[in-house]
């Protein structure tokens, strides 16, 4: 795995900050399933791309960000960061432009690999049809949601869980040791292996649910009038969720404020699900991403669970718990000493 050859090849003697390889290897993950490929980490042009992503992730939620949604025009003409923010998003627009340009090139599509492979013998199939919404501009806007959508969300949860971890020895201890009692420390594993590991499961939903990612649900329109609880929602309402209010209801978690992967074990040490658990929402508008991001989430911390143990750089007490408040919440820059397991 590309994230397990990053770690080894830093010097783990030193702290350092997990973000950045963590970043590397979600977004070719995405450049795998939309351009058919991953990049060497060494690649320059796929560097360009990790660090427009990291500078627009890090832009999305200030201050110059909320000013620029609200006049757009006049910012346009104004210096600030927001201009290398557009600066960052044509640069990933040019991108995704360049791979779908190969692709037209080698004509591929009699044995679709990717997306845009699919996406373009979707529109060669529909060319003729005058309703028909496939075109190129929707394919690029395809897969710059890919990249804005299914990379940050993915970065901040894997970080948020390598934070707990380092925080909680103890916890990662016993996941470590679960993962060497069932698998060991070498061979495949696939998402389906979770079956088998319930206190590792248990570990990853928990920590989904004490640390939402987003600072809210996404927004939803409703499409028609709706009574709910003696109130009316008309038709066209714009309908924000509050799923933290469900992830920290008292009523439903022993501790709902703290990390305590018990939440999702019975007395046997079995697996629980639970209803509530709502991080990708519910019912028809779930994020359609979520089984993409489960799966990351899993093989990534399994593997690299597998090859090293995180520890608090010398004389941290404890890693800062609090978020950083955007519309994605990521933990605050934080380092730490990933150490090689010994076989």
């Amino acid at each position: 795995m590309q994230l397990r050859r990053w770690w080894r090849s830093l010097d783990k003697q030193k702290p350092f900050d997990p973000s950045f390889p963590v970043l590397n290897a979600v977004s070719n993950i995405t450049c795998a399933l939309s351009f058919g490929h991953p990049f060497a980490p060494e690649d320059e042009n796929f560097q360009k791309l990790i660090q427009a992503l990291d500078f627009v992730f890090n832009f999305t939620g200030n201050i110059f960000h909320l000013i620029y949604h609200q006049f757009p025009q006049l910012m346009n003409y104004l210096p600030g960061p927001h201009q290398k923010a557009l600066a960052s998003r044509e640069l990933i627009l040019s991108f995704a432009k360049q791979e779908i340009e190969k692709h037209k090139e080698f004509h591929a599509l009699h044995e679709p690999q990717d997306f845009i492979d699919y996406y373009l013998l979707q529109m060669e199939k529909s060319m003729n049809d005058p309703d028909s919404t496939y075109s190129e501009e929707n394919l690029v806007q395809c897969i710059l949601d890919f990249f804005f959508a299914g990379i940050d969300s993915i970065l901040a949860t894997l970080t948020w869980v390598l934070l707990f971890l380092t925080n909680h020895p103890h916890i990662q201890e016993k996941v470590k040791k679960e993962i060497e009692d069932v698998f060991g420390f070498s061979g495949s594993i696939s998402y389906q292996d979770r079956k088998k590991l319930p206190y590792t499961n248990a570990v990853i939903h928990e920590m989904q649910r004490v640390k939402y990612v987003l600072l809210f649900g996404v927004p939803r329109q409703s499409t028609k009038d709706v009574k709910m609880k003696g109130y009316l929602i008309p038709k066209g309402s714009i309908i924000i969720p509050d799923l933290r209010s469900v992830l920290l209801d008292p009523e439903q978690w022993e501790t709902p404020e703290e990390f305590n992967p018990n939440h999702f074990l019975d007395k046997d040490g079995k697996f629980i699900e639970w209803e509530e658990f709502l991080p990708f929402g519910i019912g028809q508008r779930a994020c359609l991403g979520q089984q993409l991001a489960r799966t990351e989430i899993f093989i990534f911390l399994i593997s690299l669970l597998r090859a090293f143990s995180f520890q608090l750089p010398e004389g941290v007490k404890e890693l800062n718990e609090a978020p950083v408040v955007k519309v994605t919440l990521h933990p605050h820059p934080y380092k730490f000493c990933a150490i090689p397991t010994k076989f």
